[in-house]
Formats: structure tokens, C-alpha cells, sequence
């Protein structure tokens, strides 16, 4: 079984990105990355509307770190340290020395290979760091641009699950891709 341990807090760098540890003054731009209910289209989540709300996301993330549950970053531009997205390993089951990849990116930030690159490190810290065998992301069927990013890191498509989540009044369905260590390209 995996032993994790995200204690000293872990920041990550690639060649145009900071990966750090979100704080309490990310809270207005997490407002803006998670109460855009176009860029929440495909997450069965409630929109975060206010700072109270904000903080109280980061305290959910913050606690999980702390209790080596689960681990996300802050996506930054190195030298600028604004919150673009928020990218981490979710979901964890060290029994199965496997996780759950899940990330966001604030709208005006689409469409630049910034997740993708984001996905890459965090990937290298899963599969390097963590030890983990094998990670899966979970996507909603018509989230193209989450489909593609994934099979630019590798993963592949391994069910498509009909109706299993319940949100807003409606039953939706989930797709999940994976991603084993022996086939991931560092």
C-alpha cells in the first residue's frame, strides 16, 4: 500500500508554470474559476458564488493536503502569482496505488496548452513521487476539450458510464479515462 506524505508541500515547475500551494488570497480567483457557469458546464458541482464560499473550497483542499488525503496546486505563470486553475490528485486510494486527476483553468486561460502542461508535471509527481500504478480522470461525455488534453498525456478511454451521477434534477453520465505508469511518456 502507498505511504503519502505531502509534508513539505511540494511546488512544481515547468518550463512556463508555478504549481504552489493555493492560499487564502487565491479566494476571488477561485470565485472566478469555479462561478463561471460556462466553465462549470461540464462539472456536476454547485457554482461558487462568494468569498465565503471560495474560502471554504480552499479550506476543503488545504485540509486534504494536511491529512495527505488528496493533493492540488495553483496554477500559476511563473513570476505572476495568479491563480489560473487549480490541478491536483483526487480521490486517492493508496490500496490501489492509484487517483483521481481533476482540474480547472479560469476561462480567459483556455485554449493554451496550459493544463495540458499542468496534467504532464502533475503526472510526473503521481507517477515519480507518489508511486502511484495509475491514474484516471472522470469526464463528462461531451467535454471535448478535457478529451483531448487527456489524450495528448496519454490516457485512454475506459468506460463510458450511463446515467451514475445525480446533480441539478438530472441524471448524467461519466466517462472515464486512465493512464498507467508503464505507458506514460515523461
Amino acid at each position: 500500500m502507498l505511504t503519502i506524505n505531502f509534508n513539505p508541500f511540494p511546488d512544481i515547475e515547468t518550463p512556463r508554470l508555478l504549481l504552489r500551494r493555493l492560499d487564502k488570497n487565491d479566494a476571488e480567483q477561485i470565485i472566478v474559476i469555479r462561478g463561471d457557469a460556462e466553465n462549470m458546464r461540464f462539472i456536476p458541482r454547485p457554482l461558487v458564488t462568494n468569498i465565503e464560499q471560495a474560502l471554504e473550497h480552499y479550506a476543503m483542499i488545504d485540509a486534504k493536503i494536511v491529512s495527505n488525503e488528496g493533493i492540488n496546486w495553483a496554477i500559476t505563470l511563473k513570476g505572476n502569482p495568479k491563480l489560473l486553475g487549480i490541478i491536483g490528485h483526487y480521490r486517492i486510494q493508496p490500496e490501489h496505488y492509484r487517483s483521481e486527476i481533476g482540474y480547472m483553468l479560469a476561462p480567459e486561460f483556455h485554449g493554451k496548452g496550459i493544463v495540458t502542461e499542468a496534467i504532464h508535471a502533475a503526472l510526473i509527481y503521481g507517477f515519480e513521487v507518489m508511486n502511484l500504478h495509475s491514474v484516471e480522470a472522470i469526464i463528462d461525455p461531451d467535454n471535448i476539450a478535457s478529451e483531448r488534453v487527456l489524450q495528448k498525456n496519454g490516457f485512454v478511454k475506459e468506460a463510458h458510464i450511463l446515467e451514475n451521477e445525480y446533480f441539478d434534477g438530472k441524471f448524467i453520465d461519466t466517462v472515464i479515462y486512465s493512464l498507467l505508469k508503464r505507458n506514460f511518456k515523461k
